[in-house]
């Protein structure tokens, strides 16, 4: 058996596309511009990377794009001070602060004084209340795309047993409720699991998201099982003489040649899950957009 490969990439792009359709029409019959302002404080070149990113493609679909780029000095008093301003800002509609912040501030204060109405990330402690107790709100861009593309690969997921491997407030714990919304039987698998590859073979769907590169191997994998890989992680090449130099390739979570062997699906690493995300942020940011509106967020074909 080789396993059908779920295009993230191909799905992201086909999703953004509706997403400025809907866009379009927020602002031809509402006059509502879906706005999105990023802030990053300091000088990691990867994420002034994504931070780019993020701002082509959020223009590319219609929406306003501000990028507030702020010193490493920056104070937290500073930073909230200007998460106060966006807050208050109605052409703002969603509110992002690039991780990782220097160590001088405090992550969680900062993400908690987000309005939870325009946090797109999904991370303040009232979206993920909304999402344990089946409310609208905003979830986590991660776990959203990984949820969208089982519905599209799967159909209805009702009855399914779903292992989730990681526990995080960013994907682990927001996967698992989007997959019991789904009526999904789900075990949430983590480092004090006992026989970790045992509860993975039962799984029909695998989601894979604990940062330790092809750490879930193939004999983990129920035949024809779905496969969502997570994992982002880089490793040396491997050519000996490009790794000597420091050249570096990204893998997933999942030994991806022996998973495919076994499963029915699953997400490439890279060209999987990746693309997702900032599809689902734009997403999330129509999402925002409309609710401001009053108008009910749904997204045409």
């Amino acid at each position: 058996m080789t396993a059908e490969r779920i295009d993230g990439k191909a799905f992201a792009a086909r999703l953004t596309a509706r997403v400025k359709a809907a866009s379009d029409r927020l602002q031809a019959e509402h006059g509502v511009k879906p706005g999105l302002a990023v802030v990053i404080v300091g000088e990691d070149p990867a994420s002034q990377i994504y931070v780019r990113n993020k701002g082509e493609q959020t223009q590319a679909a219609g929406m306003r794009s501000d990028t507030h780029r702020l010193a490493d000095d920056t104070t937290q008093d500073q930073l909230l001070a200007l998460i106060a301003q966006l807050n208050a800002d109605p052409g703002i509609h969603g509110i992002l602060v690039q991780l990782p912040l220097p160590d001088h501030i405090d992550s969680a204060a900062v993400l908690g004084a987000i309005d939870p109405d325009k946090d797109v990330d999904g991370f303040h402690v009232v979206n993920a209340g909304r999402l344990a107790v089946g409310l609208p709100g905003l979830v986590p861009c991660t776990p959203l795309g990984c949820s969208l593309m089982l519905k599209d690969a799967l159909g209805d997921l009702s009855g399914l047993n779903a292992v989730v491997i990681g526990r995080s407030n960013i994907v682990g714990k927001p996967m698992a409720q989007l997959l019991l919304a789904e009526s999904c039987t789900v075990t949430i698998a983590h480092s004090r699991t006992r026989d970790l590859p045992a509860l993975a073979r039962t799984a029909d769907i695998l989601v894979a998201a604990v940062g330790r590169p092809e750490f879930v191997r193939g004999d983990w994998i129920k035949p024809g099982a779905t496969v969502i890989d997570v994992g982002i992680n880089r490793v040396p090449s491997l050519d000996p003489a490009k790794a000597a130099e420091g050249k570096t390739r990204v893998v997933g979570d999942v030994a991806y040649a022996e998973a495919a062997e076994v499963a029915g699906r699953i997400t490439p690493v890279p060209g999987g899950v990746g693309p997702m995300t900032i599809a689902c942020l734009l997403m999330n940011t129509w999402t925002a957009a409309c609710r401001s509106a009053g108008v009910e967020p749904v997204l045409g074909e």
